[in-house]
């Protein structure tokens, strides 16, 4: 898990959330600094990005989303099992059904040709057959309603077939003398609705695809080398943890690991969305399913089988699809309420032909309302949504932890990017060095001061037992030029930086919160050259030994060359931008102007970060933060949508709704984008699905039997069939929808 980070010291322990956050001082933004606060932790540093948490990832593709109030669907876990049952029936039912309908005495009457006597058993015991083996599912998914307190689509269904088969029976069995020979109708009724729950299977199946191409990303079987190097094929059961495996050119990864030989192009996009390979050399980490595409590649094992990343971005779609939005709870309200109004509806009708002497249009028109008011379309409208839109942001790199997140980040009218590791490529390199009475190239007047290398050799020794990003780059810049010799008595102090003992003399290396605190004064030379590096959007960092400023350094992070076009992409969405960091000023502003980003907060602590978002939605905004989930986990927690990015295949960031697997900042413009395209969706299909009904039911009740316009509930039950399938087409739409970034299309 990621922790918060002291420089020169890890944080541990449960991150706390933005209740827990200490006060601060609010931060400010363009026209000033937080009150207090110099430069973050390190006095100067941002803040640390430090190590992602590993992820331990459990879990099989259960299935699409749950339709609301459809019980008997069982929820439709398992959609390819479920459309194989309805297809299985559906042809049977209708072999059935044919026969049913041409022998069937109120069809033959319709068509005027007469059936023989000998076979008028025929309707009645095929149509039995159609009710007991096509009408299965709705009879048992009504029970299954009925027990759990939750009437809905199916018992509708299971209704309205019923009526139709006592009714039809009690004729042919001559039962008070009735002339409601429905065998027909009943035939098709069934039918119809197979047909219409089979395509249903298959639109769903279809919306789930992209989970099921992931459950193949794996291959067959593995090749392990053994300790004496010899190479067998194995099947991924039988991998564990600290096995070496052989990848192959153009052969896909087994399991999760390290790269202990070779260097390769690894093809990700099913992973991360990242469509351009990537290189992955010795101590680079692998995933399973990615493709070695130009090279071989020896991979030690760290996870397997439900441990993997795969695993893990599978089971977080299928909790996305599961989980409930606002919608979905407005769906599920209506649904039910919907089936009461059929209830009624139906009963009303039938009491009202009674009454108007016609037995035969009574059972007729309420078979027709409680099969056209059947709540199905409305079930669909939302889950249908959920599972396409989960299984297009999978595709795309965007994994979606909480939908009420992603349903949130339609509205959000602010972006606050956290500068280091999401607007910068949060690897920092030195990149001048100046000492006290000397150049910036380094040549120097003052002995007691030293050469560069010098200068670098001292604050990389104080720097050496940090696990700052600023830190270790120091460090490996003095590397670079020689030997850095050893410290004692490490220690580092929010909002001053670090300290240690080189050869008995106290150095201390940090930002503009070090060099007020210390009260020491800086040489003309090391001043023009920190005024040049902070016009430049460098970090700064001091270096002083026993109290005195013996040089600086300037230590850049380069921004990524798509932050420019991220934010230039939100604006034209109309979404502003902000961008906090405990940058200086003047570094966050040379950031800022070069992107075009249109607020910054400088200078912030990282526990301060919270305050940013709650003073940006003490404005009226909503706010989605943007971080690396690092340090910003209050942040993230606090904003009205939390977006870790370039947490790769790391699914395990808590404090995000959403996670980006790959590190391009363009990503949250596809959030934005899939957000409002699943939300016009999921209301252009309850529009449409609760109009229907208002339409149709007054007519299947008969309203317009006086001018000669009736609906037969075969009629009824294609109507229905066909705002099933018009919303399962609708939501099918956001298949067209491209999140990748402009210029990568």
């Amino acid at each position: 898990m990621p922790t918060f980070h002291q420089h020169g010291a890890a944080g541990g322990g449960t991150r706390p959330g933005p209740a827990g956050t200490a006060a601060v001082a609010d931060p400010v933004s363009s026209t000033g600094s937080v009150p207090g606060a110099e430069r973050g932790q390190h006095a100067g540093h941002p803040a640390a990005h430090g190590e992602r948490g590993g992820h331990d990832h459990v879990g099989e593709h259960a299935g699409h989303a749950r339709h609301g109030g459809h019980a008997g669907h069982g929820g439709h876990v398992g959609h390819g099992d479920h459309a194989a049952v309805f297809r299985e029936r559906f042809w049977w039912s209708l072999a059935l059904a044919v026969p049913t309908v041409l022998l069937s005495h109120m069809f033959a009457d319709l068509l005027g040709y007469g059936v023989p006597a000998s076979l008028t058993w025929v309707s009645p015991v095929l149509g039995t057959a159609v009710f007991v083996y096509g009408g299965w599912p709705f009879l048992t998914g009504a029970l299954g309603e009925i027990r759990a307190r939750a009437p809905g689509m199916m018992l509708l269904i299971a209704l309205a077939i019923t009526v139709a088969f006592v009714a039809s029976g009690a004729t042919s069995l001559g039962v008070g003398h009735l002339e409601l020979d429905f065998w027909w109708e009943l035939a098709l009724l069934v039918v119809i609705m197979l047909l219409g729950h089979w395509l249903e299977m298959r639109a769903i199946g279809q919306a789930s695809g992209a989970l099921d191409a992931l459950a193949r990303l794996l291959p067959d079987r593995a090749e392990r080398v053994d300790p004496d190097g010899t190479v067998r094929p194995v099947e991924l059961s039988a991998l564990a943890v600290g096995d070496v495996v052989l990848v192959r050119s153009g052969g896909r990864v087994p399991a999760d690991g390290v790269v202990v030989d070779g260097r390769a192009h690894l093809d990700e996009s099913m992973i991360t969305g990242e469509s351009r390979p990537v290189v992955r050399d010795v101590g680079d980490r692998v995933v399973a399913g990615t493709v070695a595409a130009d090279s071989a590649l020896r991979v030690r094992v760290d996870a397997v089988g439900e441990g993997t990343a795969l695993a893990g971005i599978r089971r977080l779609v299928e909790q996305a699809q599961n989980s409930r939005s606002r919608a979905q709870a407005l769906a599920d309200r209506a649904a039910a309420a919907l089936f009461w109004f059929a209830s009624a509806a139906g009963a009303v009708t039938f009491a009202v032909w009674l009454l108007l002497g016609e037995p035969q249009q009574a059972v007729e028109r309420t078979v027709t309302v409680l099969v056209i008011a059947c709540p199905h379309a409305l079930g669909l409208a939302i889950p249908l949504v959920i599972a396409l839109s989960t299984a297009l942001s999978a595709r795309s790199g965007i994994l979606v932890k909480d939908r009420l997140a992603l349903e949130r980040m339609r509205t959000v009218d602010v972006v606050l990017f956290d500068k280091t590791g999401t607007l910068t490529e949060g690897r920092p390199a030195v990149t001048g060095v100046a000492t006290a009475g000397g150049d910036p190239d380094g040549e120097t007047a003052d002995p007691a001061s030293g050469s560069e290398s010098r200068l670098l050799a001292l604050a990389a020794a104080a720097e050496a037992d940090s696990e700052h990003p600023l830190g270790r780059a120091v460090v490996a810049a003095a590397r670079e030029r020689g030997p850095v010799p050893s410290a004692t008595e490490f220690r580092s102090a929010t909002g001053r930086g670090v300290q240690a003992r080189v050869a008995g003399e106290l150095v201390e290396v940090g930002g503009p919160g070090l060099l007020a605190a210390s009260g020491a004064g800086v040489s003309p030379a090391v001043q023009r050259a920190v005024s040049a590096w902070e016009r430049a959007g460098s970090t700064v960092l001091y270096v002083l030994r026993s109290g005195r400023v013996a040089g600086a350094l300037a230590v850049a992070d380069r921004v990524r060359p798509e932050s420019a076009a991220a934010v230039a992409e939100l604006r034209r969405h109309g979404v502003r931008t902000a961008m906090v960091t405990g940058d200086a000023r003047s570094v966050a502003d040379a950031v800022a102007g070069r992107l075009g980003i249109e607020e910054v907060f400088a200078q912030v602590l990282p526990a301060e970060k919270a305050s940013v978002v709650q003073g940006l939605q003490a404005r009226g905004h909503r706010v989605a933060m943007v971080g690396d989930g690092v340090n910003d986990a209050p942040a993230l927690a606090g904003a009205d949508v939390g977006i870790a990015i370039g947490a790769g295949t790391d699914v395990a960031v808590e404090s995000a709704g959403v996670v980006l697997a790959s590190d391009d900042p363009r990503s949250v413009l596809g959030v934005v984008t899939l957000s409002r395209a699943a939300y016009r969706k999921m209301w252009q299909n309850l529009v449409w699905a609760t109009g229907y009904n208002v339409l149709a039911v007054p007519l299947a009740a008969g309203v317009l039997a006086p001018v000669g316009f009736v609906l037969a509930p075969a009629v009824g039950a294609v109507l229905m069939s066909v705002s099933t399938v018009v919303v399962a087409l609708n939501a099918q739409l956001l298949r067209r929808l491209d999140l990748r970034p402009a210029a990568d299309r």
